[in-house]
């Protein structure tokens, strides 16, 4: 299922709500299209608000597994709201293991909804995040589109590419990046 906006701001709230019920505060934070549309950077839906931790302590721990008490909250939410158990994915918590760009926690801008505090990666963050996976998945992924629409300037994309590069240091990751970037360049 695709979710707006709306939808997504509503699930955020009810979810808050529901943990604010049970007594329980979680903090996380998201990257993606998801928190993109939170920011307002893009207008297009998503199927899932991704994140890539929790955050205890002012520190970013990894969100998998995300604790059970957590888990089925957003279950019950998604069952309720009919956006399905997983409009939460914990798939971009990988992305802790080889680190997140330098600065990242800094960055963040914080939404609070109830019983849930939300942390949404920085536009800078994520042109170095959607840059990574637009190598992964190419130039006719919707990372590559959500990239374009977030306009990074040529020092932005350098500085996306320095991060990059610390991710894979494959000899066939840094030609695939430098061909990514001349799609981008061919836009601008």
């Amino acid at each position: 299922m695709e979710i707006d906006l709306v939808s997504l701001e509503n699930a955020l709230e009810v979810l808050g709500q529901l943990l604010a019920d049970r007594e329980l505060h979680y903090e996380v934070a998201a990257v993606g299209g998801g928190s993109l549309l939170l920011l307002g950077l893009i207008e297009r839906p998503t199927r899932d608000l991704d994140l890539v931790a929790l955050i205890k302590d002012h520190a970013l721990i990894s969100a998998n597994p995300l604790p059970s008490p957590l888990v089925q909250a957003v279950e019950e939410v998604g069952k309720a709201l009919d956006l399905g158990k997983d409009w939460l994915n914990i798939g971009p918590a990988s992305l802790l293991e080889m680190g997140v760009p330098s600065g990242f926690m800094g960055r963040l801008h914080v939404r609070k909804y109830k019983g849930l505090t939300l942390y949404l990666a920085d536009r800078f963050d994520q042109i170095c995040l959607k840059l990574y996976a637009s190598v992964d998945q190419g130039p006719q992924s919707k990372h590559f589109t959500d990239l374009l629409a977030l306009m990074p300037t040529r020092d932005e994309l350098n500085l996306a590419k320095n991060w990059c590069i610390t991710q894979d240091v494959s000899m066939n990751f840094a030609q695939n990046i430098n061909e990514v970037l001349e799609h981008i360049h061919a836009f601008n």
